[in-house]
């Protein structure tokens, strides 16, 4: 959820939301890669480090609305 409250601050124009949540969602990819995860999740985890570091705001916004959606898939799948 973080992911997609990211997307959703920088296509709102809200910077300073979008960065928090962004801050979140690198915390959980941290907590995360702890665990002993399937390949696909920590190939996806991997991605997202790529993510923070991107300049553009809209293809930040766009590429967290994506691994959002691939990120939820894989938990509904998976549990």
């Amino acid at each position: 959820m973080d992911l997609k409250r990211v997307a959703l601050g920088y296509h709102g124009g809200s910077t300073k939301t979008a960065e928090r949540f962004l801050e979140e969602a690198m915390k959980r990819q941290k907590e995360l890669q702890i665990k002993k995860n399937s390949p696909y999740l920590n190939n996806l985890l991997k991605s997202l480090t790529k993510l923070a570091r991107e300049k553009s705001k809209e293809k930040l916004a766009e590429d967290a609305l994506m691994y959002s959606t691939l990120f939820q898939n894989y938990a509904l799948k998976a549990y």
